[in-house]
């Protein structure tokens, strides 16, 4: 997730990236990191296996060096465009 072009980075794991992008752009939580940082643009994705993978790969990705991030996600989506922008999210849950 980013907030902005040359912003911050947000790296996470999930296993409902739909609803876990619903949550950061609907600012679910208010006081978490992307919420007050406004980190709601999913540019990068990866889809692992299993939950020990994507830990792992998490932990990677958080050791690496920001120039070598940007690079990884240049590679799969070179305009930085939000790839859940278009998505239709279930608004259902934030309803009383």
């Amino acid at each position: 997730m980013r907030n902005k072009p040359n912003g911050l980075i947000y790296i996470g794991v999930t296993d409902n990236l739909q609803e876990r992008v619903k949550e950061h752009k609907f600012k679910m939580y208010p006081n978490s990191f992307t919420a007050k940082y406004n980190c709601d643009k999913l540019v990068y994705f990866e889809k692992l296996d299993n939950g020990a993978k994507a830990s792992r790969r998490e932990k990677q990705f958080k050791k690496w060096k920001r120039a070598w991030k940007i690079s990884l996600i240049e590679e799969m989506n070179p305009n930085w465009m939000d790839i859940s922008m278009n998505w239709k999210f279930d608004l259902n849950k934030f309803r009383n």
